[in-house]
């Protein structure tokens, strides 16, 4: 991982390859008019404005100066480059574990028993790696991810931070893809569950990658799209040099670098803006020119699909916990919607060197009768599984046995793991009924005031503590899609 950031650092400032600017189109109107006299010059907020093409990968601007329309056909996603950018970027990554991990040589490959059971092994938060990897390296992997899709998404690729709607928009449709990459480096084909299977032993269980790559990816690119429009765009505004130009560009944006690299482009190139030979400050009034406020008013329509992040206290007869997750909703009629969610807790008040923790996944139906207004009362019946798991600790016994082993490589020192602990563990089926409310913010977002549910469970007593039956109380933010 170390290898991977700074890889992602320095590879900015060497070459890379270009690729021949993509086909464009000359707007219907005549090119030596007015940009303002040409309605079907102006641009979209969701299309800013072309680069220049000096650095190979940008088409360029029109005789007049007004960015070139793209064809309607350019607004799909290129899924064929796309993949073959991340098996790029997932080629580096798993070579590099696979190079400097010893656990994961010694793990073994393929999809079999071992695979399995690092799948239904995942339980709890941490998952043992440093804090840099799971809070530095993790996010720039889901924002060098994000990234790729950007690059290959023409419909958003070119929007700025302060584009409204439609950078959100992008940079969400972005997002979704992070995860799913993030999803097949875990647990997917080609993936630390099938090249070395470090989930089937500890301390790799943890859900913590799963959550922080896409989520602490998404707020890494807005970063990197805030410093680029106002800190280095400033600096160009500023200075011609190109080396100044380039270093800035690059070294201040080392995931976007990255995958411009990943992409075949030059490290310093950028979508919104003319390269580092070409571009020139823009007057304000040229700068508000990029965007066309849809003045329409939008129909009131029930978002198509809500993504939910929540937390929340779960209360069982002899345990509690507490911890979070996150909901995705998905409009299958006007007051329904089909959820899958998945939440986890850790326990609390346990005895000293005792750990635990629940995991609870389950889909159903949930009942919308108000899904416009203001307030949004819910309820819903969901079915799926629960899992918990408990460990004690001995550390007399891991005094010992680290005495007694002290040219154990540390690599390998999750070996003697079970040597002294304790572990139990039970899943069993889950059923959840519940009701809350929602209070809507804006089109975008909801805030979920509260959700109670009670929870049944066939789950078998966890080293002496019942789990069959429980309440839990949660709370969060709700994202609407499809509304703005």
């Amino acid at each position: 991982m170390l290898l991977q950031l700074a890889f992602s650092c320095l590879i900015p400032f060497s070459s890379a390859l270009h690729t021949p600017p993509p086909e464009i189109i000359a707007p219907p109107c005549c090119a030596d008019e007015a940009a303002s006299a040409c309605p079907e010059q102006t641009q979209r907020a969701d299309v800013a404005p072309p680069d220049s093409g000096d650095d190979g990968n940008n088409p360029p601007a029109g005789p007049s100066g007004t960015p070139l329309r793209k064809k309607p056909s350019e607004d799909g996603v290129r899924w064929g480059k796309l993949a073959n950018d991340s098996m790029r970027f997932l080629a580096i990554m798993q070579g590099f574990r696979w190079a400097t991990e010893l656990q994961t040589r010694s793990g073994g490959l393929g999809v079999g028993q071992s695979y399995g059971n690092s799948i239904s092994n995942l339980h709890g938060w941490a998952d043992g790696d440093p804090f840099y990897v799971n809070y530095v390296g993790h996010p720039m992997q889901g924002a060098v991810s994000g990234r790729l899709f950007l690059l290959n998404d023409p419909k958003y690729s070119r929007t700025e931070i302060g584009d409204g709607a439609a950078y959100w928009k992008g940079r969400l449709r972005a997002t979704a893809f992070s995860w799913a990459f993030s999803e097949q480096f875990e647990i997917g084909p080609i993936s630390e569950a099938t090249i070395g299977h470090i989930q089937d032993r500890f301390p790799q269980q943890g859900f913590v990658d799963h959550v922080i790559t896409p989520t602490a990816g998404l707020v890494w690119m807005v970063g990197e799209d805030a410093i680029d429009k106002y800190i280095i765009k400033r600096i160009e505004d500023h200075t011609q040099n190109k080396w100044v130009r380039m270093a800035f560009r690059a070294g201040l944006n080392p995931a976007r670098s990255f995958a411009n690299v990943l992409d075949g482009r030059a490290p310093w190139n950028r979508t919104s803006r003319d390269g580092i030979l070409t571009y020139q400050p823009q007057p304000r009034t040229q700068q508000a020119s990029r965007m066309v406020i849809d003045a329409a008013p939008k129909p009131d329509i029930p978002a198509p699909v809500e993504i939910s992040a929540i937390t929340g206290y779960r209360q069982f007869a002899h345990a509690r916990c507490m911890g979070g997750g996150g909901e995705g909703a998905f409009r299958v009629a006007a007051e329904v919607q089909l959820v899958l969610a998945v939440n986890g807790c850790k326990m609390l008040g346990l005895p000293t060197d005792f750990s635990g923790d629940g995991l609870v996944f389950q889909a159903g139906p949930r009942w919308t009768p108000l899904p416009t207004g203001k307030w949004s009362p819910f309820g819903h019946v969901l079915v799926g599984g629960m899992k918990v798991t408990q460990e004690e600790l001995f550390p007399q016994k891991r005094a010992a046995l680290q005495a007694a082993n002290p040219n154990l490589d540390q690599a390998l020192s999750w070996e003697l793991f079970d040597q002294y602990t304790s572990h139990w563990e039970s899943t069993g089926l889950a059923l959840t009924a519940g009701a809350g409310l929602d209070y809507k913010l804006n089109d975008a977002l909801a805030l979920r005031v509260l959700n109670l549910e009670y929870l049944y469970s066939t789950v078998h007593p966890v080293n002496g503590t019942a789990f069959e039956n429980g309440f839990q109380f949660t709370t969060g933010v709700v994202l609407r899609l499809g509304t703005w």
